[in-house]
């Protein structure tokens, strides 16, 4: 788990030490963009989240969140913008589509499941499951209270169980 006394304070003014404050989030910002933005190139996105936070350094306040709920809706924004510049080349068709592989039938079953879920029960399940974040992290990220947050996992969570019934 990532040290909270390094999201606690303003994010430093000079280049090298802004890197340090980052560093403990980088892993999260990375695995947040790959699952909202899949096809899009994960790198790309955490360096112009990276690019957008230094800029907006000076927005940062500690009282409304953590340095990791920060930097990752910076980094939710910016995957969100990329999966919208990918759209059109996605509905272009499946003229070469993959071949499927019984070794990963189960994990395409639960990312065609997740892929069903609506945006916001999409980006719940994303920053709780996949980017590690707590409940209020989550909130941080999604704009919302936790409330709403602890509801959509339970709708998410409910809409999965449905979708990934096995049928006999």
């Amino acid at each position: 788990m990532t040290d909270e006394r390094a999201g606690a304070t303003a994010p430093p003014a000079d280049g090298a030490a802004f890197v340090d404050w980052v560093r403990p989030h980088l892993a999260a910002m990375a695995r947040l963009a790959a699952r909202l933005a899949v096809g899009a190139d994960r790198d790309d996105i955490v360096q112009e989240s990276l690019a957008r936070a230094w800029m907006k350094r000076q927005q940062y306040d500690a009282s409304r969140g953590t340095a990791s709920s920060w930097l990752l809706a910076i980094t939710a924004d910016q995957a969100r913008k990329a999966a919208r510049r990918l759209r059109p080349v996605a509905e272009l068709g499946d003229h070469d589509a993959a071949e499927a592989r019984p070794d990963v039938e189960a994990r395409v079953d639960v990312d065609q499941a997740l892929a069903r879920l609506s945006a916001r029960q999409r980006l719940a399940v994303d920053c709780y499951y996949f980017a590690d974040l707590s409940i209020g992290d989550t909130a941080a990220v999604m704009g919302c209270s936790e409330g709403t947050v602890k509801s959509t996992l339970s709708d998410a969570r409910a809409r999965l169980r449905s979708l990934l019934e096995v049928s006999e």
